[in-house]
This record gives structure tokens, C-alpha cells and sequence, in this order.
């Protein structure tokens, strides 16, 4: 699983003219899953993602994380981050996994980030989506999990 991850100040959802999630401060998690990926690799990712000290102490240093600042999560799913754009024009999306294998991974990701504690809100699988956000820093990073997981 590929995370881009966007600290926010707040950020919403709209599928078809009706915002279907909204947080105020926290993070934007961009995820794409890929051929292989596990629920091993959902856990995994909430968990360095729920501890992913990116959010600034008193110092300026990054030393909190969204669980510190008591943040929120939008969980938006996106194949597109698997796109290749080494050869051609048009990106190829060979590595994401099928809607089939995706979606209930990006569920499993969306319970493991909850049962860390963390308000998590979504937008629709396979949805045409607007995503809009006002990213604080700007800070963004990408996560992606390890090839193989032996949890």
C-alpha cells in the first residue's frame, strides 16, 4: 500500500454535489493498493501512519503526531497513485490491485486507523470524488509498506 500523506488544517469529500466526509486539522491520506497487498500491510500502515510525527512541539520540531494533536483522518482511496508514467504518455496502473481486492483492504485500513483511537472519515470507493484541502506547511510525505510482511 502506497500512502501520499498531507497534513491539514481541514479537508472534505464531495461524491456527486454531496460532501460525504469532512475533518478539521489532521491528515489527508491518499491510498492506492497494490498486487499483493494484505491485511498485514493495512495494519501495518495505520500503525506508522497514527504514529507518523509530522505535526510540530513548542519547539518547531516534528515531534507530535495526529494521535498527540488529538486530529482527524480523511481516508481517500486512489488507485492513481500506482501510476507508471515511465514509458509513454499515459500512465499505466498495472500495479494497482482490483477494485475487488482494494476496497476491503481500504476498509481494513479505515478500522485499524479507528481502533488506534483516531476519528477517521472516508469518501466512496470508486467514486468520482472531489477532494478539497488546505494542507498545513506544507507538509506531505509518502508511506508505503514493506513487500513483504511477515505479521
Amino acid at each position: 500500500m502506497l500512502a501520499i500523506v498531507q497534513r491539514v488544517t481541514a479537508a472534505s469529500v464531495t461524491v456527486a454535489g454531496e460532501q460525504v466526509g469532512r475533518i478539521g486539522p489532521g491528515l489527508v491520506l491518499l491510498v492506492g493498493v497494490r498486487h499483493g497487498d494484505s491485511p498485514a500491510a493495512a495494519r501495518w500502515l495505520a500503525e506508522k501512519v497514527a504514529h507518523l510525527r509530522i505535526f510540530a512541539d513548542d519547539a518547531s520540531k516534528f515531534n507530535r503526531s495526529v494521535l498527540d494533536i488529538g486530529g482527524s483522518i480523511l481516508l481517500i482511496s486512489q488507485f492513481t497513485v500506482y501510476g507508471d508514467c515511465r514509458k509513454g504518455r499515459r500512465p499505466n496502473f498495472t500495479a494497482a490491485a482490483p477494485p475487488d481486492v482494494a476496497a476491503p483492504l481500504l476498509d481494513t485500513l479505515a478500522e485499524e486507523l479507528r481502533n488506534r483511537g483516531l476519528s477517521v472519515e472516508t469518501g466512496e470507493f470508486g467514486a468520482m470524488m472531489q477532494v478539497a484541502l488546505t494542507n498545513d506547511g506544507p507538509v506531505t510525505v509518502l508511506v508505503d509498506t514493506p513487500e513483504r510482511l511477515d505479521v
